[in-house]
């Protein structure tokens, strides 16, 4: 395999890495727009859900 073959390969994979981060951001997106819908929707879970993070994090 040259050198210009070896080089090739390694972008592609780059890209294919880049593309695999960009896709996992944007789901990550969605998730956190999911979570604020509910959190308008139900705010008595969202402040459960706090006191319990803060329980937690007094431990």
């Amino acid at each position: 395999m040259g050198m210009k073959d070896q080089f090739q390969e390694k972008t592609e994979q780059f890209q294919q890495q880049a593309k695999q981060r960009a896709q996992q951001g944007k789901e990550q997106m969605q998730n956190r727009g999911r979570r604020q819908d509910e959190d308008r929707e139900h705010p008595q879970r969202r402040r459960e859900s706090e006191e319990r993070f803060d329980q937690d994090y007094d431990a």
